[in-house]
């Protein structure tokens, strides 16, 4: 049903190969859209958006230990470390 593809790079202007594959786990999800970069272009852009995220430094409310977190804590809302986060979500 599908066929493999060659399309254009908007990013770095290379060739690539959307393939057969791919376009049937487009269809599954409901993309209409073809992807417009390569898939290193994809990596490199999804690792510059990660790298960009400011962490925080902050003080546990349940264990008092120092916990980094990825937004700006306010003063009127408790934060909590990873593994005190991972326990209340369990308990729920």
């Amino acid at each position: 049903m599908y066929e493999d593809k060659t399309l254009v790079c908007k990013e770095c202007g290379k060739e690539f190969t959307f393939t057969a594959g791919e376009q049937e786990f487009y269809a599954e999800r409901g993309f209409v859209n073809e992807p417009q970069r390569c898939k290193e272009c994809r990596d490199a852009r999804k690792n510059k958006l990660k790298t960009q995220k400011e962490m925080y430094t902050t003080t546990c409310a349940a264990c008092g230990c120092e916990a980094k977190v990825p937004f700006k804590p306010r003063e009127d809302r408790p934060v909590y470390c990873s593994e005190c986060f991972a326990k209340m979500k369990g308990e729920e």
